[in-house]
């Protein structure tokens, strides 16, 4: 059964932050709310903890991981990013939208698209989960909790621990979480394409 870590989500226990941080170093993987819905986390480094990761979704190779960052600065450690991009990635940054961007060499080849070479990125507007980012240091890879089959993510953590009690290593309960994926854009053409309508408004970025 996944260790169950309840925060509170204005004000998360470092105590218990650093509890899942442990579970994540270690090469185990978390489901975590987040500003759009709950998502499941590990360690980009880890090889076997990111094909778990696409097992449990039943996902395969092409299907965009998204790495979670703390901020621009740290995005643009794991993406190319130009002037037009960047101005775009502010505009809506941190908040429920993911860019879909050419991966750096900082970014694992098996983890970005194995012909395109990118990425999914975001910077969540989530005081818990910034505050999770900031306790183990790094971006951490992430994807929406849907399960295979399904169309809506699952967002009942106690749910979520039983559905998933032999496939994670812990669920982390920071109270309500929103309903609706990300809005996913698309930055790599000469213009931005919208590749999933979700809770960000794509007219915050100029887009119908």
């Amino acid at each position: 059964m996944p260790q169950y870590v309840e925060v509170h989500p204005d004000n998360p226990q470092q105590r218990l932050l650093k509890q899942a941080a442990q579970v994540l170093h270690a090469g185990g993987i978390a489901a975590v709310p987040t500003d759009s819905s709950y998502a499941l986390v590990c360690h980009l480094d880890d090889k076997s903890a990111a094909e778990k990761l696409r097992r449990i979704r039943g996902v395969d190779d092409k299907h965009h991981l998204t790495l979670l960052c703390r901020d621009l600065s740290e995005l643009a450690s794991y993406a190319r990013v130009d002037n037009k991009q960047y101005r775009l990635l502010k505009s809506v940054t941190p908040g429920p939208f993911t860019f879909i961007l050419e991966a750096t060499k900082e970014v694992p080849r098996r983890v970005s698209h194995p012909s395109r070479r990118t990425i999914g990125l975001r910077v969540p507007d989530h005081t818990m989960l910034q505050q999770l980012l900031e306790v183990f240091g790094e971006p951490l890879l992430a994807t929406t909790l849907i399960m295979p089959g399904e169309t809506e993510p699952l967002n009942d953590p106690e749910e979520i621990r039983e559905r998933l009690r032999n496939q994670i290593e812990a669920v982390v309960d920071a109270g309500a979480c929103k309903m609706e994926p990300t809005t996913v854009v698309d930055l790599t053409g000469d213009e931005p394409v919208v590749l999933r309508q979700g809770r960000g408004d794509p007219a915050l970025l100029g887009l119908g």
